[in-house]
């Protein structure tokens, strides 16, 4: 053999020789495939369960959170309503001398004009500063209608206009609310018409 065949015999060889490595890895990835075919299986079944728990877990995270946003949100409201109206039982203490200082003011015969312009300067300050704290005073006028959630009636007048039914005579006593809720409904007259 020449030196020409020689090396070209030694090429298919060499061919040979890679083909077979090939098929050899060939064959034993296959061989490995089917050998862990079940576990990569199990794997991927391990992998989509774990996936699922994850997103079933973040929604339970992400549903916790916005309770504890709301939850937050409804005490800080709780809270401020609870403000708002803690003076509530301090204000129906203080009405009472609101009422006595109602009283005076109309027994005002034989007092002092000087003395009765420093009680009325008290009053009027002691009512501002409960006006701002948030408290009002109901005090309807004459003619006005009565409204069953502001007004208490302890008297009916007979009256002869059918437009004076249901309609606020005179106070017997004023009512006060707190920030929108009735304190004490004002005590009044309201006309009735009878035919």
């Amino acid at each position: 053999m020449n030196k020409k065949d020689q090396e070209l015999n030694l090429k298919n060889n060499e061919d040979e020789v890679i083909e077979d490595d090939i098929t050899l890895e060939a064959d034993e990835e296959n061989r490995q495939e089917n050998s862990f075919g079940g576990d990569i299986k199990k794997l991927r079944d391990k992998l989509k369960k774990a996936t699922d728990e994850k997103q079933e877990y973040l929604a339970g995270w992400q549903r916790a959170k916005a309770d504890l946003v709301n939850a937050k949100r409804d005490f800080d409201e709780q809270k401020k309503d609870f403000v708002k109206f803690a003076k509530g039982d301090l204000i129906v203490q203080i009405i009472p001398v609101l009422d006595s200082f109602d009283m005076a003011f109309k027994n005002t015969d034989g007092v002092p004009e000087t003395w009765l312009k420093g009680v009325e300067y008290i009053y009027n300050q002691f009512v501002s500063v409960l006006e701002e704290n948030g408290v009002k005073q109901i005090n309807p006028k004459a003619g006005e209608d009565f409204d069953i959630n502001k007004h208490n009636s302890v008297e009916i007048e007979k009256v002869e206009n059918k437009n004076d039914s249901g309609k606020i005579f005179s106070v017997i006593q004023k009512g006060y609310e707190l920030n929108g809720k009735i304190l004490r409904e004002a005590k009044v007259k309201v006309g009735e018409y009878n035919k």
